[in-house]
């Protein structure tokens, strides 16, 4: 595994030329201004989080998918999302719904520490090995339940959920710090927006950003009955 993305970081220029094509056509044209978001979303190399049979879609203007029922997030919600939480560099980040790991490899550029939570193994086991290798160190995979948040190292400066919620979870706003943001995409399972949620001095404020629509986040506060089924004995 480690050398088949080594090989894939390594690419030829068609995928530098397709990151870029991506930044100025998809994010920047659709008013992501913000110069590290931007830069950030030019130095990741995307092709290294799709499945081999994606590589030729690695940098379309859509989400992907990567097993398990989930999927890469379409570039401009990954970059929008990064966008909404207004990240400076000093920020413990909080990702629910780590994925194939590229929301948090985005994050990591933009945050001091970012820490993803991802309830299905096999997909943390990968996401984990993947960043590694790519030298994003300031990235942790924990397994768990992502509706509840990871308590044991709150508050977070940021939180961010790559997945739809009927609600947004109190667990989450709980471990904001003060001054902290969360973005979430909140609705019903085919149709959501995406709202940026600031604590402030104990007063929650609440702003809707985008239309969306993601898969469904699974857990105690999420949408129970799209939990991964336990192996047959």
């Amino acid at each position: 595994m480690f050398e088949k993305i080594k090989r894939r970081a390594t690419a030829p220029d068609d995928f530098d030329f397709l990151r870029r094509h991506m930044v100025e056509r998809q994010i920047r044209r659709r008013g992501i201004v913000d110069a590290r978001v931007l830069s950030a979303m030019d130095s990741v190399p995307r092709h290294c989080f799709v499945p081999a049979d994606r590589l030729a879609s690695a940098y379309s203007d859509c989400p992907l998918p990567i097993g398990d029922g989930q999927t890469i997030s379409q570039p401009f919600m990954v970059a929008a999302m990064a966008d909404a939480l207004m990240l400076q560099g000093s920020e413990r980040v909080l990702e629910i719904g780590a994925g194939s790991g590229y929301q948090a490899a985005v994050l990591s550029l933009l945050a001091q520490e970012v820490i993803a939570i991802e309830t299905r193994p096999r997909l943390a086991a990968m996401a984990r090995e993947r960043l590694a290798c790519l030298g994003h160190l300031n990235v942790r995979i924990q397994e768990g339940d992502g509706s509840l948040g990871w308590p044991v190292e709150r508050p977070y400066d940021a939180i961010l959920v790559s997945a739809a919620a009927p609600a947004v979870p109190q667990p989450l706003i709980d471990q904001l710090a003060d001054g902290g943001r969360l973005a979430i995409p909140v609705g019903e399972t085919e149709n959501q927006q995406v709202l940026r949620i600031t604590k402030r001095g104990g007063e929650i404020i609440r702003e809707k950003l985008y239309h969306c629509r993601f898969v469904p986040l699974v857990g105690q506060h999420g949408w129970r009955e799209f939990a991964p089924k336990a192996p047959s004995e």
